[in-house]
């Protein structure tokens, strides 16, 4: 055998002499495709595959953990942005808040004649500094979310976190709708009670500092109470109960292959029921021609 065959080349570079073999594959690489492991030094190909195998960290209810609270994060932005909108264009308001339907006389309006997205994009609103509390409404529900959204977000994981406050926002919607149909309504509360509620729940499931727990959930209860003076109680209350339902079954589903299937089965089956609670409320109001 002469000196030319006995040359090894990197597996990726054929051109590249090389006399190093893979750890995991036992394949010549060169020095730009190798990169040092445990014991020896292993191909990028053999890393990447090893990196795919390892199981990702998972928190207590399923999620994946995350340093960052992005979703969080958005959701304050989302708000913010929305609230600068309405100061520039104040008509935004009455435009996206939330409205079952307008008594009888008036132009056709609200959720029962056909405009849905206020279920949802009223949750987005906030007073305008003119209106009520004003700023302090926004500023509140902000500092609320922040507080405890990074707190339960950590716990979920982004998209168990995003589901429950949607639905959060969505159950507190649809109650205002069930009980005040005709009333115009705006805020994160809704969705933030869900938060609160959940916080509860998830704390209750670990065992985490019950005392402090109890009295956060006697504040968010008896916040519940005063702010019906200058706001949504129902929105409020909805909210509440979702974000309650919500975290029972994250908190209280089976930790093996079943998890998933039950939580996400018991968030679309609450989504459907809030979406036919509020098809049969417009439905009514209506005389059926939704």
């Amino acid at each position: 055998m002469d000196a030319q065959s006995a040359v090894t080349t990197c597996y990726r570079h054929p051109k590249v002499e090389s006399h190093v073999r893979c750890t995991r594959c036992d394949r010549y690489m060169c020095p730009d495709c190798m990169r040092e492991a445990s014991v020896g030094h292993q191909c990028v190909d053999c890393v990447k595959e090893g990196a795919r195998s390892i199981r990702r960290a998972r928190t207590a209810f399923g999620g994946r953990i995350t340093a960052v609270p992005i979703v969080t994060y958005v959701l304050l932005g989302l708000n913010v942005a929305a609230y600068l909108g309405e100061l520039v264009r104040p008509g935004l308001v009455r435009r996206f808040d939330m409205l079952g339907a307008v008594p009888p006389g008036y132009l056709p309006e609200g959720v029962a004649y056909g405009e849905w997205y206020r279920l949802l994009t009223s949750g987005f609103l906030h007073l305008l500094p003119d209106e009520g509390i004003g700023v302090v409404h926004i500023v509140m529900n902000m500092a609320s979310l922040w507080t405890i959204g990074r707190v339960v977000e950590a716990q979920l994981g982004r998209v168990r976190y995003l589901a429950l406050y949607l639905l959060s926002l969505l159950g507190g919607s649809v109650l205002e709708m069930l009980i005040s149909p005709d009333a115009r309504a705006v805020g994160a509360s809704g969705a933030i009670f869900g938060l609160g509620a959940a916080y509860y729940v998830l704390a209750r499931r670990l065992g985490f500092g019950m005392s402090e727990v109890n009295r956060y959930m006697t504040g968010l209860l008896l916040w519940l109470v005063l702010s019906s003076w200058f706001a949504s109680w129902q929105g409020h209350l909805g909210g509440l109960l979702t974000g309650g339902a919500v975290a029972l079954a994250y908190a209280y589903a089976p930790r093996d292959g079943r998890r998933v299937l039950v939580q996400t089965g018991a968030c679309v089956g609450l989504l459907v029921l809030l979406v036919v609670l509020a098809w049969a409320k417009a439905t009514q109001l209506t005389g059926g021609a939704v």
